[in-house]
């Protein structure tokens, strides 16, 4: 009985250190690093503090001269499991953003709004709602918002586009505004202080030209040629 139970107990013995063996051999082998971002990126959205980073944007202005309404409308589809923009419409997780151009930030109606938001002050205007459509809570730390924000600048001036077409009196849209380049081309006809038409040396109207008079004579020169011109011989 008990050579029995000692081989019972040996192959159960056997079967997990078989087993263990296995588990560490298959890990070298499957072996995988841990990602160094979890999950995966969703397009036209940037990760929480990245809002404001996008390199050389311009004023929102410059987006807003060609925001396509339509355009804004599939973008705010995004946004329509929390909001809604008819007019009269109800107030879901977030408010309704009727008329929202122009309201106070973060006060009237009768949501719930976070102490964040409401604190901000002033008016939604093109530029704080551009912030705010960046990043939330960047633009209000605290904020009950969980939306990431819209990276791209032109996807946003098409949201603010067509949020501003769901008013009873919509805002002109504003002109892009006037580039001022840096080191911009002078015109053909100019040329920089210091300078002639062939890019040298500018003469100085005080500088002495000289001048010879008109008899037909040679000029004369000591030393050698000068100019081409030979001097006479005595």
């Amino acid at each position: 009985m008990d050579d029995r139970f000692n081989t019972i107990a040996g192959w159960v013995l056997f079967a997990g250190i078989v087993a263990l063996g296995s588990s560490i051999v298959a890990g070298e082998v499957f072996h995988s690093e841990r990602p160094e971002k979890m999950g995966y990126p969703i397009a036209g959205v940037v990760e929480e503090g990245e809002g404001g980073a996008a390199a050389a944007e311009e004023p929102i202005e410059a987006y807003l001269a060609k925001a396509d309404v339509a355009k804004g409308q599939q973008v705010f589809n995004k946004c329509a499991a929390c909001h809604n923009a008819d007019k009269g419409g109800a107030n879901q997780l977030g408010p309704n953003l009727w008329g929202v151009l122009g309201e106070p930030i973060g006060q009237g109606k009768g949501f719930a709004f976070s102490d964040a938001l409401a604190k901000k002050g002033g008016n939604w205007d093109w530029d704080n709602l551009s912030q705010w459509l960046t990043s939330p809570r960047g633009f209000a730390p605290g904020t009950k918002m969980t939306f990431a924000g819209l990276g791209d600048p032109q996807d946003r001036a098409n949201v603010i586009a067509f949020l501003n077409s769901k008013s009873d009196a919509p805002k002109p849209m504003p002109a892009a505004p006037a580039e001022t380049k840096a080191g911009a081309e002078l015109p053909a006809n100019s040329a920089p202080a210091g300078t002639g038409p062939d890019n040298g040396p500018q003469k100085a109207e005080t500088e002495p030209v000289l001048k010879t008079e008109l008899s037909g004579k040679t000029p004369q020169t000591r030393g050698g040629d000068a100019a081409g011109l030979t001097p006479k011989k005595p």
